[in-house]
């Protein structure tokens, strides 16, 4: 049985172990073999074992793969929200109005050329 671990004090040991945990009881619970595991999420099975021991990690990648063959790939969103705007700036940017600015007529010039100067003849 796993137990409550609060991941806003638990040291990152504590929280892999936690995480590894809960992994472990989802598998077991789905009855799903390490096997069977690894070849849906396309990792070896000494990547499962591995999970499933306290002190041993895996990379991020082989984590996701496993979320993923898990169908727990919705959760990966709220581990890390996205950094957008907040609601308070959303209005605010909404209550400003766009700024316009007036362009300049353009002039139409006359093409230069040159003058005969009828004084000199």
């Amino acid at each position: 049985m796993t137990q409550k671990t609060d991941f806003r004090f638990a040291s990152s040991e504590a929280v892999e172990n936690a995480l590894s945990e809960r992994i472990e009881a989802i598998r077991l619970g789905r009855n799903i073999t390490q096997s069977r595991l690894a070849y849906e999420a396309g990792v070896s099975r000494g990547t499962i074992t591995r999970l499933a021991q306290k002190g041993k990690g895996i990379s991020l990648d082989s984590f996701i793969r496993i979320l993923k063959a898990l169908q727990l790939e919705g959760n990966l969103e709220m581990l890390l929200p996205d950094p957008g705007l907040s609601p308070l700036a959303e209005l605010k940017k909404e209550r400003r109005p766009s700024r316009q600015r007036a362009r300049a007529k353009r002039r139409t010039e006359k093409k230069w050329t040159w003058q005969d100067d009828e004084s000199t003849s």
